[in-house]
């Protein structure tokens, strides 16, 4: 692909006007081997899927032309929800544990010229016969460094394996350059792109809450009253916690999200969605949050428990303070916690509740159930909610278009209303049920 088209396309699709140092570097390297590294939130994403469209052809249908490997379901989607849009002419399925296996063997006719995936599901597919990557040119390893850490080395080997052309091969890692994958040929002198040491880390506010009592609850409440409106992911350290501080916020009256592993797939999804587009701002989750997740603009991270590790820490932290914006990390500690050396903080702050309400949404969420496979788009959706809605182009807020379904945010004190219009009109020639997601 052409790079002035991908550039023009992260600008039309992703609002990247200008790019950043990475990504410049990335939109004019010619190196087959790439290792980079760069911080949660820095445009990553965006720098690798540059150097990858670079070298695509343009598609025949019968050619997988580049494969990105990423540790978990959300990684995947988010690189696919990046990459879909810029790649021009060319076909991008996602495969992840949870997502129909039938759907996936049906997207593969014709031929995709990118797949994303988990390591397991793409090996699975492998074993089945569902499709051929001996051709395949291109490889991305995102997060390398965590799939080796969650157990994927096998999987990955022997999807490798079956890859007998491999002329572009790019590694990514969030944190550090760690030990290269034994199963690679990476060179002697791949190109190592080094940005851990750039990125919004230095716009992060650290400050300490102390809680008079063992149980923090009463501390996170007044907290989270005293903040102004935004974005909070309040992060704890078990799944069992996550539960129990969720109901606790949702009883209070407090706009709140759950997000854990032991949650299906799509309620995990929603979850994050519904923070980004701010109908929950408050979102409750533990570490399987702190990497992986792309949201707009966290104003607020919120160590309800003290982070096990310091790569915990560090990722956790890289929720907020993204892309050269401002973020805070508080820290809420007992008088009988111990504090681990990696944590530090540049202030105390002690909370006095300002607000009956705390972190309030202005926004709702209409459910469309309609999505990517009836050929709805964003556009579709926009013009839906505008002409048949009653709404102003502003009053429409962030839309997601999934395979089935679709979600627009639009203001709360509208949405009903809204709801009321849209419900006897079809969408792009198509019934559709619309209701308002709780």
């Amino acid at each position: 692909m052409d790079t002035r088209l991908i550039t023009e396309r992260l600008r039309e699709r992703h609002n990247i006007t200008t790019l950043n140092d990475m990504q410049r570097l990335m939109a004019s390297s010619t190196a087959d081997r790439v290792i980079l590294l760069a911080p949660t939130g820095s445009g990553k994403t965006a720098a690798f899927a540059l150097r990858l469209l670079r070298s695509l052809g343009t598609s025949d249908g019968r050619t997988v032309q580049a494969v990105v490997i990423a540790p978990s379901r959300e990684l995947v989607i988010q690189i696919a929800d990046v990459i879909r849009p810029v790649a021009a002419g060319l076909k991008t399925v996602a495969f992840y544990g949870g997502h129909n296996m039938a759907e996936e063997v049906k997207s593969l006719s014709p031929l995709p010229d990118i797949i994303v995936a988990t390591p397991g599901r793409l090996l699975d597919h492998l074993l089945r016969r569902n499709l051929d990557l001996a051709n395949c040119g291109a490889l991305v390893l995102d997060e390398y460094d965590k799939s080796l850490e969650l157990g994927f080395y096998d999987e990955m080997k022997r999807i490798v394996g079956k890859m007998k052309r491999l002329k572009l091969i790019i590694l990514t890692s969030a944190t550090r350059l760690a030990e290269m994958p034994d199963f690679l040929d990476m060179g002697r002198k791949p190109e190592i792109a080094d940005f851990t040491r750039q990125g919004g880390r230095s716009r992060l506010q650290t400050v300490m809450v102390p809680s008079p009592a063992k149980d923090k609850l009463d501390t996170l409440d007044e907290l989270l009253r005293s903040l102004p409106d935004g974005k909070a992911v309040v992060f704890v350290n078990h799944r069992e916690s996550a539960e129990r501080v969720f109901r606790h916020l949702k009883e209070e009256g407090f706009p709140v999200g759950l997000y854990h592993g032991g949650l299906e797939q799509r309620e995990r999804k929603l979850a994050v969605d519904l923070l980004d587009n701010g109908t929950t701002p408050v979102l409750v989750s533990t570490d399987l949050g702190s990497r992986g997740l792309d949201i707009d603009s966290v104003n607020y991270v919120i160590h309800y428990h003290l982070p096990p590790t310091a790569e915990s820490w560090t990722h956790r932290n890289g929720r907020t303070a993204r892309q050269g914006a401002d973020g805070t990390a508080y820290i809420i500690v007992n008088e009988e916690e111990s504090i681990p050396e990696y944590v530090s903080w540049n202030r105390e702050y002690h909370p006095r509740a300002v607000s009956e309400d705390g972190i309030r949404s202005e926004v709702a969420t209409i459910y469309i159930n309609a999505g990517r496979k009836e050929r709805i788009s964003k556009g579709d959706v926009a013009g839906y909610v505008m002409q048949k809605g009653e709404l102003a182009k502003e009053e429409v807020g962030k839309i997601i278009v999934d395979d089935h379904s679709s979600i627009v945010a639009v203001p709360r004190a509208k949405a009903g209303k809204v709801l009321e219009l849209l419900a006897p009109h079809k969408l792009k020639n198509t019934r559709v049920r619309v209701s308002l997601l709780k």
